[in-house]
């Protein structure tokens, strides 16, 4: 909603302004230069991506037009299952998660928390370092190391439709320019028109350098940033899973397991230990 929000203030500021100056706006309807522009700009993210990158930035856009589902309410959860986890494997041991792990569809505890398992993601992170740990052959350097790569590549894969509508938003203000200078062209091989009629097509070629600059830093850029700041959102879940999994290999107990885990989210969805400890109780006395 905030997009789409931000995008009205954007077309009221610019065209609203416009008009209070006494602008024509019949002078800014160009839509073959709007085509050179936007084609350029698809082809150009077409030959620089590859077919991994764009199904990603594609994937993406429409979800844009969401509300976030990394809020307080799921990072409790996931809190709250990570201790349950741990409660369980440090009171009847390690072994006990086994069929929890290779069948999380069925384990009783992760059903109670069906936001967490239906994030295909997470769960494997999890599930994948919980059976590290039950095998028994882990060092918790060792585990921190392949946990923080990890990370780094599903950050870096997350990043991939960040980095492609950045490189096009860098791009747009040039396309317009291409843009303009074609219809420079036009009008310079018109020379011999009167001066008023010279004058529109020089105003008309103007338009391809401001629908780039617009297109830009007012539509594109806009959306590479809010799909990076979901990414950090995002990264949280995992980094949460690591402190707290790692906090439990060196020997603490889940109630402060889940406190280190609990302190690496961002302040604003960041629940307090008390407010944790209540959801906790909350979930499994259903």
């Amino acid at each position: 909603m905030l997009l789409l929000v931000g995008y009205l203030v954007v077309i009221g500021a610019v065209f609203g302004g416009y008009a209070l100056m006494g602008g024509h706006f019949g002078v800014l309807f160009q839509p073959v230069e709007l085509l050179m522009i936007g084609g350029a700009a698809l082809g150009a993210f077409l030959a620089g991506n590859n077919g991994k990158t764009i199904k990603a930035t594609l994937k993406e856009l429409p979800l844009l037009l969401r509300s976030s589902k990394h809020n307080r309410q799921l990072y409790l959860d996931l809190l709250a299952l990570l201790y349950e986890l741990l409660a369980k494997a440090r009171k009847e041991g390690m072994m006990k998660l086994e069929s929890d792990v290779e069948a999380p569809a069925q384990s009783e505890i992760f059903s109670r928390y069906p936001e967490i398992l239906a994030d295909a993601g997470v769960m494997e992170f999890l599930c994948d370092y919980l059976r590290l740990v039950i095998s028994g052959n882990t060092d918790a350097f060792e585990i921190e190391a392949l946990m923080d790569h990890e990370i780094e590549t599903i950050k870096h894969e997350a990043e991939m439709p960040v980095h492609s509508l950045s490189r096009v938003s860098d791009a747009l203000p040039a396309l317009g320019i291409v843009a303009a200078v074609m219809g420079v062209v036009h009008a310079l091989g018109s020379a011999d028109l009167p001066p008023a009629e010279m004058g529109a097509l020089i105003a008309h070629a103007m338009v391809g350098t401001f629908l780039g600059v617009l297109l830009a830093y007012g539509f594109v850029s806009p959306l590479a940033s809010l799909i990076d700041q979901k990414v950090s959102e995002g990264m949280k879940l995992y980094q949460c899973t690591k402190v707290t999994l790692l906090a439990s290999l060196n020997g603490y107990a889940p109630q402060l397991a889940v406190e280190f885990g609990r302190k690496v989210l961002f302040s604003t969805e960041r629940p307090s230990f008390t407010e944790l400890d209540s959801h906790v109780r909350e979930v499994k006395a259903r």
